[in-house]
């Protein structure tokens, strides 16, 4: 296990925590919202932590992946389900080689539009969003998400969450480039648990 598995993993509990604050609250953070979304858009970095700007970016989901792994009342169980099916969905992904194409041209797309508008304007996360459903919805691992059903009914609440997972899917890719495998959760919690410690 090492710095950059962690990282990803982190990445991956901090887009889960803002989902579910999405779903059940209907309001997102705009700063937390451009740091996670900027990653997917981060496709050639000189180092695996240039995705995120720095694991200083990351501070809130190392001690988020930290409560997933400890065996007190902080666990939830939602996060650890959001974070199964971001990985099942990523593998997916890669065994597909045309829907990786098909996301690569279309995030190139995106990057043009960051010319003319900030990633977390509306019509950005609206073509991210569109972009989840088209190139991963009908890849069939569904990541059932959890909240109101009055404000999962609103689309630009959708968006956000559809966008979000996007960026979920960006580090769900670093961890398996990385190195990461399902079975590091059970042998190596111990290393999982000291990385984290030293980023909060």
């Amino acid at each position: 296990m090492n710095e950059h598995q962690v990282m990803a993993l982190a990445a991956m509990c901090q887009v889960a925590k803002q989902v579910q604050k999405i779903a059940q609250y209907g309001s997102s953070n705009d700063y937390e919202l451009e740091k996670l979304l900027t990653s997917i858009v981060q496709t050639s970095p000189d180092s695996p932590s240039d995705v995120y700007q720095g694991t200083e970016n990351l501070r809130d989901g190392y001690k988020i992946l930290l409560d997933q792994l400890s065996a007190g009342e902080k666990k939830d169980v939602e996060i650890v389900k959001y974070v199964g099916g971001l990985m099942q969905l990523e593998s997916a992904l890669s065994a597909k080689a045309s829907s990786l194409a098909e996301l690569g041209k279309s995030i190139d797309d995106i990057k043009r539009r960051l010319d003319h508008f900030a990633i977390t304007d509306d019509t950005v996360i609206t073509a991210l969003a569109d972009i989840y459903s088209k190139v991963l919805s009908p890849l069939g691992h569904r990541i059932q998400v959890y909240g109101k059903p009055d404000l999962l009914k609103q689309q630009l609440v959708q968006h956000k969450i559809r966008a979000l997972l996007l960026a979920g899917i960006r580090s769900a890719v670093l961890w398996r480039q990385m190195g990461g495998k399902r079975r590091h959760f059970f042998f190596a919690k111990r290393r999982i648990i000291a990385i984290a410690k030293n980023h909060i």
